[in-house]
């Protein structure tokens, strides 16, 4: 039933990136059925998210209209914390379709990371500003092909 569960969940994007499902963004934690409840846990991406309510209805409502299941419990969970590093290759690849440029794959908590233009791949890339449109992004410009663009901010347990 779990790899069941997994490819419903595939259909939930990311409301904010709607080319990422929440599998490829590493935020399914835990998936355990409890008499005739499914429930479902979920790591944020960050404390905070404004997306987690839309998140959470989109998950209940695909349970419900995909697997035929009524009760369904979706809840947030903090630990262990979500970090970068659960992004799925898939994940990496549908964050550069939709222009955002991933973070690192190892991120080893410096402060400076290399982030490559998802347009063209450079490294010639420069910050723009360290806050974009969330949190969980900055805005950089690629000085090869001239185009501005996001990077996802890398999250380690090690920051």
């Amino acid at each position: 039933m779990t790899a069941t569960v997994l490819e419903v969940l595939q259909t939930v994007k990311d409301p904010e990136i709607d080319s990422i499902s929440i599998v490829d963004l590493g935020m399914v934690n835990r998936i355990h059925h409890q008499e005739d409840v499914l429930m479902i846990e979920l790591l944020p991406t960050f404390v905070g998210c404004p997306a987690l309510d839309i998140i959470k209805g989109n998950v209940e409502k695909a349970c419900r209209d995909q697997l035929g299941i009524q009760s369904v419990q979706v809840q947030f969970v903090y630990s262990p914390p979500w970090t970068s590093d659960r992004l799925t290759e898939n994940g990496r690849e549908r964050l550069k379709e939709f222009g955002i440029a991933p973070p690192p794959e190892q991120f080893n908590g410096e402060e400076d990371w290399e982030i490559h233009c998802p347009y063209c791949d450079s490294p010639y890339t420069s910050m723009e500003n360290l806050f974009g449109p969330t949190a969980c992004r900055s805005i950089l410009y690629c000085k090869q092909c001239r185009n501005p663009f996001e990077a996802m901010k890398p999250i380690s347990t090690m920051m």
